[in-house]
């Protein structure tokens, strides 16, 4: 017996004519290189209408892939529903990369356009005559003084939509499994691997970022996405927000504390959504901004650092809203939030459970699974596991079908790489990467744990801990922290104050003070980096102890 429902394909042109029948009178601000711009969702679809006919004008195919190398703005938001709806593909492509790693990425999705906003354009135009399959750049003027090229590839933005009629009547993607947007994956070995979302999943996540145990976003919310846009769909808040309705606030080329941070106190912003290197920069300038309006910080890409939480709760009443995922996951799945069985908690017990990357969102099932044996895990809080993942927002394999033996089980669970534990309850903490766990002696020590308890000392800003060749025990860890202005830390002081929070052998056999962690293109600590530099350190040695 089937259901006698009708069969409508989950598709983004739902949730575009969904924004502009309900919630024209809402508003976009986006921060450009000038000053801010003022919009509102009414006069921002006529201009992804306009933009859906030029994608016709510039001959991109009916499946092509449009390429984007932007900041988060409107025009951007133009891209993100303009491309799909018509059936092109999103290609957002990362600024932060490698020019060897953008120039392969758009070859092998075979961009056949490319939006670029011009306070970019020096970074792509290096770049341009080693990208075959691209036939066009659209500069999107952002008020940057960047000569344009007089290349008849170069078109203006702006002319471009001018000439162009709105598209009339209802965008259709009858197949909901087709693809909607594609990111290359930024943390792995080798060249970056294709992630391809469709229709339905993008969907799917969007009504996940309107649930309780997530985000929450409502009709009634100012959402400011500073997660790059072009990093798995800004977490999944663009769509998320046209689908609410929420007032929309984007931060554009100026990422600096001060920047964001009046931003927010500014524009009242009510959710917003960042790595931990974002909040960290911007922690010790809290008490020059009202962020009353603030109910939710989303923070994720990395663990999210006890301290960190803490610190913004202390100076603010608003602690870090965790929530884990990748680029292969859409990203999210799962989030912190505190259940029933958290009231009788202390203080220290509620920021220890905030700590934890939390628990499965609906849709999305997990498991931790012993890497060696292949035996899942049981769920007590002590055994630990490589997670892996499955749902309808998890990818299935990569773009051409490549590295997709190592990342699948034979049973398709997306191995995710992250080691964690899990409570009866079902609460996620994440103990490490498998490529980051320390072997000491036969046992694990967990980078990530020993990096949270060392940026509680109140000298250290940022710390990362990687692994050191040790002759007696295989590995040791090298603690590289970079110290608050005016503050100093010796290893000795580091050391007697980690002595009461973690096991002896934990204790880390050796300080480096550096300027800065490096980060990865998505601002994430780049420990690869770190074990490059210090390739040759060996803590036996005498003279590095710090």
């Amino acid at each position: 017996m089937r259901g006698l429902m009708q069969d409508r394909p989950l598709s983004l042109p739902h949730v575009f004519h969904r924004a502009e029948q309900l919630f024209g009178h809402k508003t976009i601000v986006t921060a450009t290189v000038t000053g801010r711009t003022r919009t509102t969702i009414a006069e921002w679809a006529v201009r992804v209408r306009r933009l859906a006919t030029a994608l016709d004008t510039l001959g991109v195919s009916a499946d092509g892939r449009v390429g984007t190398f932007c900041w988060n703005t409107a025009r951007h938001l133009e891209l993100y529903l303009a491309a799909p709806c018509t059936g092109r593909v999103l290609h957002t492509l990362n600024i932060r990369l490698f020019p060897e790693q953008l120039v392969y990425i758009a070859e092998h999705a075979a961009d056949e356009v490319v939006f670029v906003d011009r306070s970019l354009l020096p970074l792509l135009l290096p770049l341009i005559d080693k990208m075959p399959t691209v036939r066009r750049y659209v500069v999107i003027d952002d008020g940057a003084d960047h000569a344009v090229p007089d290349d008849e590839r170069f078109l203006d933005y702006e002319e471009l939509l001018a000439a162009s009629e709105p598209f009339e009547g209802r965008f259709r993607v009858d197949d909901e499994n087709t693809a909607a947007a594609m990111c290359y994956t930024s943390g792995t070995t080798g060249n970056p691997k294709g992630v391809v979302y469709s229709h339905r999943s993008s969907v799917l996540h969007s009504f996940f970022t309107l649930t309780t145990d997530g985000p929450a976003l409502s009709e009634r919310d100012v959402v400011m996405p500073v997660v790059p846009m072009f990093h798995a769909n800004a977490w999944g808040l663009p769509y998320g927000i046209l689908m609410a309705g929420a007032d929309t606030v984007f931060p554009g080329p100026n990422m600096t504390p001060d920047a964001i941070l009046e931003l927010l106190a500014s524009e009242k912003v009510t959710v917003t959504g960042g790595v931990p290197t974002i909040w960290m920069g911007a922690l010790p300038k809290l008490g020059e901004h009202d962020l009353s309006s603030l109910r939710t910080i989303l923070c994720g890409g990395s663990a999210v650092p006890r301290s960190l939480s803490e610190a913004y709760r202390e100076a603010i009443g608003v602690p870090m809203f965790q929530a884990w995922g990748m680029t292969e996951t859409s990203p999210i799945a799962t989030t912190g939030t505190a259940r029933s069985h958290h009231d009788e908690l202390d203080e220290d017990g509620r920021a220890d459970m905030r700590a934890r990357q939390g628990h499965p969102v609906p849709l999305v099932e997990l498991r931790i699974v012993d890497p060696e044996t292949g035996e899942e895990q049981p769920w007590d809080d002590t055994a630990t596991g490589e997670v892996q993942a499955a749902g309808p927002w998890i990818a299935s394999e990569y773009y051409r079908g490549e590295g997709g033996g190592a990342q699948f089980t034979e049973d398709g669970w997306l191995r995710t790489g992250d080691v964690a534990s899990v409570d009866r309850y079902g609460s996620f903490r994440l103990v490490d990467r498998t490529k980051d766990l320390i072997k000491s002696g036969g046992e694990w020590i967990s980078s990530v744990e020993l990096e949270n308890e060392i940026m509680a000392h109140p000298a250290v800003a940022e710390a990362a801990v990687i692994a050191i060749p040790h002759e007696k025990w295989v590995e040791r860890p090298l603690a590289c922290i970079v110290v608050k202005p005016g503050q100093s830390v010796t290893k000795d002081e580091l050391v007697a104050f980690l002595e009461p929070r973690v096991a002896k052998w934990w204790l880390p056999d050796a300080v480096e003070i550096i300027d800065e962690v490096p980060k990865t293109s998505v601002g994430k600590f780049s420990k690869k980096t770190l074990r490059d530099k210090f390739s040759g350190y060996r803590i036996d040695a005498p003279d590095s102890t710090g």
